[in-house]
Formats: C-alpha cells, structure tokens, sequence
C-alpha cells in the first residue's frame, strides 16, 4: 500500500523551482484540454502565453489586470505568514470600490484632481472596516475566520447590488443597474495616452518593496510571522497574538480595498453589479504561487493575469467557454500543490502484514 512519509529535509532547491514545475504541469495539461475539446493545442497555448504579451496595448491590459490581482495577493501574504486565514478579500475589494466610489460621486465639474486621493484612502478605509469584522468576531467570540471573511463576500455583494439597483441608481441610465459615470477629474491618471494602464502599477510596484520591508527588514514584520510559524515561541517572547491578528486583516483588508477603488475610479468609471471580477480569490492563488514572497507576487501575478487575458481571447477568438480561466487557474493551484506535497513527502510502498 502507498504511503505519504514525511522527507527528513525538504530540496530547497525544489521548492523554489515548485512554481516553475506547477506551471510546466499546468500546460501540459492545458494541451490535453484543448485537444480533448476539439481545439487547436498551439491556437490555445497562443492565445494564453503570447498574446498577453506581444505589443504594448497587450502589456497595458496585463498591467490593469495585474494591479489588483498583486495589491490583494501582498496583504494576503501578511495574513497567511501570520497563520489568519483571510479568504474574503473579494469582499473588502467590493466594500473598497464601494467606498471609492461614494467619493468619485460626490464630485463637481469644479472639482480638483486631489480628490483621486480621498478616493483611494476611501477605498482602504472601506477595506479595512469589512475586514475588522472578520477580526472583531474572531477576537470577541473566537468564531472562524475562513467562514467568516467567506460569507461576508456574499454580503458585500448583497450590499452592492442594493446600492446600484437602488439608491446609487442613475436616474439617467435607462433603468440600468449603475451609478452615474465618474467625472474626469475622479479617474485614475494614465501613465501613457491611448493606453489605458494607470498610476496603479506604480502604486503596486512600490507596494511590493514596502512589504518587503515589512515582512523581512521590520520587528513587526518579525513578530508576525513567528506568530504564524510557532504560536507558542511568539507568546513565549511576549508577542501578542490579538495585535497580530488586528495587524493582519486590517493590512490585507485595506490592500483589497485599495485594488477595489483603483478598479472603480480606474478602468470601471462607474459602480455597476460586475464589480466582482474574482480578483479576490485568484489572489490566494496567486500569493501561494509567489511563495508568500512580495517579489514572487509580482510573477504570479502576472502570469494569473495572462489567464484571465487568455481566456477572455479564447472564448471570443476560440468559441470556448468563459469557464476555462477558471480551469486553468484551478489547474496552476492543484499543480502547485502536487508539487508541494512531493516535495516535503514521499511515496512509500508498505506491505501489509
């Protein structure tokens, strides 16, 4: 009979080339797909690996794409690394778009652009709260954070469809379920005319060094991941596990609301009900395939944003169903994790006696 033993030394090595392995995995299996559906195995593999990439229109779509998917993945790496399980970012990304956009609706034809900063602040602020509820509940009444942050999503969802079918409605819209368009002066600068990648790179870009910081040049960043790693060794050296659990979701619940706001006053314009695009959820994916690791994050990120851009082709240029980004970041996850088991066990065969 086969059975899991636990290796006396993880490869290093391997680890790090995991992500690596898990994607060669994933396109190998991504070939038998497309032929398993009839497809063209090259058009597939072209249309996810080459033309997310092959001009600079492509690389602004990968960039708008990205943003999002990094900001939430770098506050779910603080999150994971300190042992809370936040898996409701897609939630505070909602309550973050929400909020920022509240303040994009308050502007007049004589507003500044200054306001673009109150509405990111706006956007973290909204994130924060929807995640210290998760927080409040798991300090107060020990309740479980997975379930928690999940079934806040569907409450943030809820509380999105209300406002834009309701309240929030445009009363020039034709009945449709959005908000009034956001001026101009509200939007998100571009970085290049006729392109339409924003300040958002920047900001993810200069996020990944700050959690960097954080996570490897800081005390804080030192208290909160022994508190993950070995929660007895952290209440031995005094850390406290209540500060690390407050620290955490409000870190990762402000960067989803961060990434919520730049996608509303940035590609969106307006609140509609498909400001949940998944970026949450693909963001776990995306921070276990970076290794819990700001710079990984980056790579990951992009490569979780060529599927999403993949697909979309795929299904317009292929006659695929919308189904298959999912499929391939499912794919990517369960790939990783073969690995990864592999990696710290291995397969023995055991005769039974």
């Amino acid at each position: 009979m086969l059975k899991l033993e636990t290796r006396p030394q993880p490869s290093r090595l391997m680890s790090l080339a995991s992500p690596l392995l898990a994607l060669a995995i994933t396109t190998v299996l991504g070939v038998a797909l497309f032929m398993l559906l009839g497809k063209d195995p090259a058009r597939g593999l072209q249309m996810f690996f080459w033309e997310p990439i092959k001009s600079a229109y492509a690389w602004s779509e990968l960039g708008i794409k990205a943003t999002p998917l990094v900001l939430i993945a770098l506050g779910l790496a603080v999150c994971f690394r300190s042992n809370v399980w936040n898996i409701g970012a897609e939630g505070q990304f909602i309550v973050g778009a929400l909020a920022g956009g509240w303040v994009a609706m308050q502007a007049t034809p004589d507003t500044g652009r200054g306001i673009v900063l109150l509405i990111l602040a706006a956007g973290i602020a909204g994130g924060m709260a929807w995640a210290a509820i998760t927080a409040l509940l798991r300090d107060r009444f020990n309740a479980n954070e997975i379930l928690v942050s999940l079934m806040l999503v569907y409450v943030a969802d809820m509380l999105l469809g209300f406002l834009v079918y309701g309240p929030w409605k445009d009363p020039n819209g034709y009945n449709f379920p959005q908000t009034i368009s956001f001026l101009a002066s509200t939007k998100v600068p571009r970085l290049f005319d006729g392109l339409r990648v924003n300040i958002g790179v920047l900001i993810a870009l200069a996020s990944v060094l700050a959690f960097w910081v954080l996570l490897f040049r800081t005390y804080a960043g030192f208290a909160l991941q022994v508190g993950g790693l070995a929660p007895a060794a952290a209440r031995y050296a005094g850390f406290s596990s209540r500060r690390a659990l407050w620290t955490a979701l409000l870190i990762s619940g402000g960067m989803a609301g961060l990434a919520g706001a730049l996608e509303a006053a940035g590609p969106l314009g307006q609140l509609t009900p498909y400001v949940p695009a998944g970026y949450g959820f693909a963001a776990i994916i995306v921070a276990f395939v970076g290794r819990l690791h700001p710079v990984g994050i980056i790579f990951s990120g992009v490569l979780m944003s060529m599927f999403y851009i993949g697909g979309e082709l795929a299904q317009s240029r292929m006659g695929l169903p919308k189904s298959i980004t999912g499929v391939f970041q499912g794919l990517l996850l369960f790939s990783l994790l073969a690995c990864d088991t592999l990696i710290n066990y291995r397969l023995r065969w055991h005769r039974k006696h």
